[in-house]
């Protein structure tokens, strides 16, 4: 399944959205992960799926403040059964694995946010990286 852009979910009306833009720094990366928690409380997400969403938004966050220079954006919209989560960042590049981390250290985040997600993407954009997340949510 295709996630659609952030620009196109801001478009569509749906049952709910939210977005938030702090600034790139490891230290936001808690209110981030705050921010999904009571907000898909208060959409009434089971716990189930909003400890999957909380972690996915967790590990993309930290990759945002990680490689990402002045803000990241968390876009959370339920729409219909399914959560979109788009986190975008102002980095450059994709990173990719690098060979000399020892891989208890980096790397697991990605592979955790593909285990959970029905689907994933990377987009390199002309500000940043955006990537998506969509996780099916029960009624």
């Amino acid at each position: 399944m295709d996630s659609p852009s952030p620009s196109s979910l801001l478009g569509r009306p749906c049952r709910h959205q939210a977005l938030l833009t702090l600034p790139a720094q490891e230290a936001h990366v808690s209110a981030a992960r705050h921010f999904a928690a009571d907000l898909l409380e208060t959409w009434s997400v089971p716990a189930s799926e909003r400890d999957s969403a909380v972690l996915i938004v967790d590990e993309l966050a930290a990759n945002a403040a990680q490689y990402g220079r002045e803000r990241m954006t968390l876009l959370l919209v339920l729409d219909d059964g399914t959560l979109h989560i788009v986190v975008t960042d102002s980095g450059t590049t994709v990173e990719r694995h690098r060979p000399d981390i020892a891989p208890d250290e980096h790397g697991r985040g990605t592979g955790i946010v593909q285990y959970l997600a029905q689907s994933t993407e990377v987009h390199q954009t002309r500000s940043g990286r955006e990537v998506r997340a969509c996780l099916r949510c029960s009624p």
